[in-house]
């Protein structure tokens, strides 16, 4: 085996092709991070003329002019093969203390333990204990899992093999309904374009606003539209709603219940029918009320509802952004947009639907467990990845620790 720089072309050939590409890794994010004054090198190792590991490191300036060194989603290789990540790991330490590095930072795309739909661990599944066991005997520390960069819980769907009967047929009844209703609602998703990026970061910016966390500038979404956008592997969505036809689709709907309130007899067998029916009108009159409320606040007949991004790198679709403006959110537009995306994943040959962060250890039900419910009415399963890890490379690593610390 024999350590070495590769080439862009060479790296992004090997990740293509790779089982644990993601977008994170792709070199679009190197030259995003380059806009944030790191540097990028490729190093890879060669087995017979052939690439049989790689990863992508970025670089930073920290103190005492030292670098801090970062492989976003590495490595790419085959972690079950010990000795090629134990050279792997050798062969960059020397690498990266010649580069002046003191610490060297990885979060493998590589799931912990199988999980199921309620975050309990799968006996008989797939478990990669003994990966992590071998990542710390080589100086790899785990990052407490809050300070990890990189989402480590995540919630995703299986598209393999399925059809758009099968998944909804799979979902929570609520899931189901709310999905049939913003349909019926005729509830819009639209594609926008790079220069309508100032409509989501308004939404994200409300959202973020709302539930305290700090939102990318728009810059950031500008240039990943830049970066992906060319070959579909990224895409922006609004939901839209066209009140003054909601408000006709509803007037017809309680025109419909009435006519059948008034086809019921007064035998006492129908009193049930008839008040359910009634609930079901006098829940329109307020919708419709809200709604011409609505209009007459913002002088329009057509509002935005939410916004979305999502990756589209095979073999998954991941949701990675989205938010919504408060006052619309009875509409439930992002059950509508999640169902348009499963079913442009089906279509285009996608392995899985990623609707990505949830908070950790989920079985416990921790602090945002609604975040997880909404993705769980999909009907998916629970993934933990390994996690976070540095490796100190020289005595600088301590030093900067401290100072990290005493900063707060």
């Amino acid at each position: 085996m024999k350590f070495q720089e590769i080439t862009e072309k060479e790296y992004r050939k090997f990740w293509e092709n790779h089982p644990l590409k993601t977008f994170l890794s792709a070199p679009e994010i190197s030259k995003l991070r380059e806009k944030q004054n790191w540097k990028t090198n490729y190093v890879g190792v060669m087995e017979n003329k052939k690439l049989i590991a790689a990863t992508m490191l970025l670089s930073h300036k920290r103190h005492f002019n030292k670098y801090e060194f970062y492989s976003p989603r590495g490595y790419l290789l085959d972690f079950h093969n010990k000795e090629l990540v134990t050279f792997f790991t050798n062969e960059l330490k020397k690498y990266i203390k010649e580069k002046n590095g003191y610490i060297f930072r990885v979060d493998p795309y590589l799931i912990y333990r199988e999980r199921d739909l309620d975050g309990n661990i799968v006996e008989e599944g797939e478990d990669n204990r003994d990966i992590v066991e071998h990542l710390k005997s080589l100086g790899f520390q785990k990052v407490p899992i809050k300070d990890t960069e990189q989402v480590i819980w995540m919630f995703s769907l299986d598209l393999e093999g399925k059809d758009e009967e099968t998944i909804l047929k799979e979902m929570k009844p609520n899931t189901r309904n709310q999905i049939k209703k913003t349909e019926k609602f005729g509830i819009t998703v639209n594609e926008i374009s790079y220069d309508e990026l100032d409509r989501f970061q308004t939404i994200m910016e409300e959202t973020g606003e709302r539930k305290g966390f700090k939102v990318r500038n728009i810059e950031y979404f500008q240039e990943m539209y830049k970066l992906f956008h060319e070959k579909n592997e990224v895409k922006y969505f609004i939901t839209e709603i066209n009140l003054k036809k909601y408000v006709e689709g509803l007037e017809k709907e309680q025109q419909e219940k009435q006519a059948k309130i008034d086809s019921l007899t007064d035998a006492k067998y129908n009193d049930g029918a008839k008040k359910n029916l009634a609930n079901e009108i006098a829940s329109f009159d307020k919708r419709i009320a809200e709604s011409k409320e609505i209009m007459e606040k913002t002088g329009k007949e057509i509002i935005t509802l939410s916004g979305s991004m999502f990756m589209l790198i095979k073999p998954e679709i991941i949701y990675l952004s989205s938010g919504n403006y408060e006052e619309y959110m009875k509409f439930n537009s992002q059950y509508l947009i999640q169902w348009e995306l499963i079913k442009y994943g089906i279509e285009n040959g996608f392995k899985k639907h990623n609707f990505y962060g949830i908070p950790a250890n989920i079985n416990e039900h921790p602090k945002d467990y609604g975040i997880y419910e909404f993705k769980r009415g999909f009907n998916g399963y629970v993934e933990e990845l390994i996690g976070e890890y540095e490796l100190p490379i020289t005595w600088h690593y301590k030093l900067m620790k401290l100072i990290h610390k005493i900063r707060g």
